[in-house]
């Protein structure tokens, strides 16, 4: 089936499987910043904004992207001019192997843009689909609030 959306601001014209997945479409778009973890909607490493909305690309078939404006962690920002929360993922020391990275970033966008100034258990309950094993996440919330307290973390 042909498809035709928007990746990270670019127009994208696809022929896909009917039953493909959407992680699996994007990686082969080279949208290696999505990963798969699990493959069943319980880690969050395949988080991305579809129309703006946190959704996990495992559990989207890629016909459900039709029409629609992806947006990925590497759509968030560049390396000259990082999106708020990727600023403070770095300053803040939030990452360690980098896994969930993309993941984490994706969700505190979504959670900043409905929130923009959310208490730390707020920030945790909205990061809660995302899981790391290499922190206690101490500073992946400090990122986030850091980020909140800036006032410009929301914006994808």
């Amino acid at each position: 089936m042909k498809l035709a959306f928007t990746l990270n601001g670019a127009l994208v014209r696809v022929d896909a499987d009917p039953d493909q997945r959407a992680v699996d479409l994007l990686r082969e778009l080279n949208a290696l910043d999505v990963k798969e973890g699990c493959g069943t909607g319980e880690c969050g490493a395949c988080s991305i904004l579809v129309d703006g909305v946190h959704k996990l690309s495992c559990l989207l078939l890629a016909a459900q992207l039709h029409g629609r404006e992806l947006t990925t962690a590497a759509g968030l920002g560049s390396v000259k001019n990082p999106h708020p929360i990727q600023k403070a993922f770095a300053e803040h020391g939030a990452v360690q192997c980098g896994f969930c990275t993309p993941g984490m970033t994706i969700a505190a966008s979504a959670l900043l843009a409905a929130n923009p100034d959310p208490t730390r258990d707020e920030v945790r309950q909205g990061l809660s689909g995302n899981l790391c094993r290499c922190t206690g996440y101490v500073k992946i919330v400090d990122a986030v609030r850091a980020a909140a307290r800036k006032g410009d973390g929301g914006e994808a």
